[in-house]
């Protein structure tokens, strides 16, 4: 096999690690980027929810560097590499995005996310701690993400009823792409367990402010539970 992609794995990977130094962070979106202000939107999770990235950040490095020094050649790691380049490359540039535009920031959070379900799909059963756990985690949190970005467009662009309802709206869809790629897997359970951590952020978030949110969040997160239960067993 050619190791060029593991390369280009690791390569995507450290600057997609890095991104967050180089740019200055992302304590999150300002309201004033939206035409209706985002003051603690009832669609976004707990602050203390994103320290997840911390691990996402650690594990798919370390995950990167496993493939690129001892499993370049490996036949089983190649399926997954070319949508784990399409995701992590352009991800790099997701800070700097989502200063200049929440639109364009959204876009590309759903191609990161689209290529990073590609990715979990194809990684093999061999090595799994150190290739499919990190990419279901990353992919998992994405998943959330993805449809957070839907919630905040919804309600700071006005569109419909209002952020309580766009928040139900993300939260639905957020658990039908989780569902069915839980379903699908059928393996993979971190994918599920990370979702579970973005839906108990949102009961924490919710619990007073916005109860029903709240409590589709926590049916929502029983539900993920199942299926990653079933995943693992």
């Amino acid at each position: 096999m050619d190791p060029i992609k593991a390369v280009l794995v690791f390569c995507a990977t450290v600057f997609f690690v890095l991104s967050p130094a180089l740019t200055g962070g992302f304590g999150g979106y300002d309201a004033t980027q939206f035409p209706v202000p985002q003051d603690d939107p009832p669609v976004q999770p707990a602050g203390y929810a994103f320290a997840i990235w911390g691990l996402i950040y650690l594990w798919l490095l370390i995950s990167a560097g496993v493939g690129m020094f001892a499993r370049g050649t490996e036949p089983a790691w190649e399926p997954a590499r070319l949508p784990l380049i399409l995701s992590l490359g352009p991800g790099a540039a997701w800070i700097g995005v989502a200063y200049t535009s929440p639109i364009w920031a959204s876009i590309l959070l759903w191609w990161m996310l689209a290529t990073a379900i590609w990715a979990l799909l194809r990684t093999p059963l061999v090595d799994r701690w150190t290739y499919q756990a990190p990419v279901a985690v990353y992919a998992g949190w994405l998943t959330a993400a993805g449809w957070v970005s839907v919630g905040l467009l919804g309600a700071g662009y006005g569109i419909g009823p209002g952020e309580t309802a766009w928040a139900v709206i993300a939260l639905v869809g957020a658990l039908v792409t989780g569902a069915a790629v839980q379903i699908a897997l059928d393996r993979a359970p971190e994918y599920g367990i990370t979702l579970i951590w973005a839906l108990v952020g949102l009961i924490v978030a919710n619990a007073t402010a916005a109860p029903l949110v709240a409590f589709a969040a926590l049916g929502g997160a029983m539900l993920m539970a199942v299926l990653a239960f079933r995943a693992a067993t």
